[in-house]
């Protein structure tokens, strides 16, 4: 009976892997179908201006509904690991406001991030897990040990690309109630900020809209606005995320300095 049981076991185990693997391989697929047929390249910020009149009239008669829609694509933006989701984040301040704006792409960016942990992790954690040698082994229960604090300074300094931070905890078995409350603690400042730079965008876009709508009348297809992310993202800004990001691992510095020390023979 046994010698039956076994093979049994094995076709089990294996339909079980495939079914973990289900849902990564359709993220996956979203993504590839994204970056072929161009629907990132939607998200930008001559898309925004280019809708602008059509977009602010559906918001003004249907909010709930434009609010709703913006997160669901902030959502599958951020889960898909599609390029471009800054500009959702601008967009939203430009569209609702800097503080309705900012909150919807937090809330969207978290959702999406939590989407792609829980994919990934389902998907890869126990074969990641079974391969770590001692020494990284190490590394994944100290992070483990103080994932919200690590987790909180990797995204609250911008340099740390975001589908990185969304895979690797995932990776490390870091607990889902921490991941999802250092995100969207984390993402908040930088998110509420990047509003409130789309939010004041308009002058800027209305000096640049006249030339570029003629641009795009002329059947144009290289019309570009004269803008650098790098204007929302300042110098003083970052600073600041650094220095909350610093504060986040305060916790971590004061418990390795409480931590007594092995005795010496």
């Amino acid at each position: 009976m046994s010698g039956q049981e076994a093979p049994l076991d094995r076709i089990r185990r294996r339909r079980l892997r495939i079914g973990r693997a289900v849902p990564l391989v359709l993220l996956a697929a979203g993504l590839v179908t994204a970056l072929a047929t161009g629907w990132h390249r939607a998200l930008s910020l001559e898309s925004l201006v280019a809708r602008r009149a059509e977009l602010d009239a559906f918001v003004n008669a249907h909010f709930a509904a434009a609010l709703l829609a913006y997160v669901g694509l902030y959502i599958a933006a951020v889960a898909l690991s599609v390029p471009g989701a800054v500009w959702l984040t601008i967009a939203g301040g430009v569209l609702f406001g800097w503080l309705v704006g900012g909150l919807a792409a937090a809330l969207g960016a978290t959702v999406g991030a939590t989407v792609i942990f829980v994919v990934v992790r389902h998907a890869l954690h126990d074969f990641v897990q079974r391969r770590l040698g001692p020494r990284l082994a190490a590394i994944v229960r100290g992070f483990q040990a103080d994932a919200f604090s690590y987790l909180l300074f990797l995204r609250l300094v911008p340099v740390f690309p975001f589908f990185l931070v969304n895979v690797a905890p995932a990776l490390a078995g870091v607990r889902l109630l921490t991941f999802v409350a250092a995100t969207a603690i984390g993402i908040l400042p930088a998110t509420l900020a990047f509003a409130v730079f789309g939010a004041g965008l308009d002058s800027v876009l209305s000096g640049q809209q006249a030339a570029f709508q003629a641009c795009l009348a002329a059947g144009r297809d290289d019309c570009r606005l004269q803008f650098e992310i790098a204007a929302a993202l300042t110098p003083q800004l970052f600073a600041a995320l650094c220095a909350l990001g610093l504060a986040a691992l305060v916790p971590v510095f004061l418990k390795r300095r409480r931590r007594p020390s092995a005795p010496t023979s």
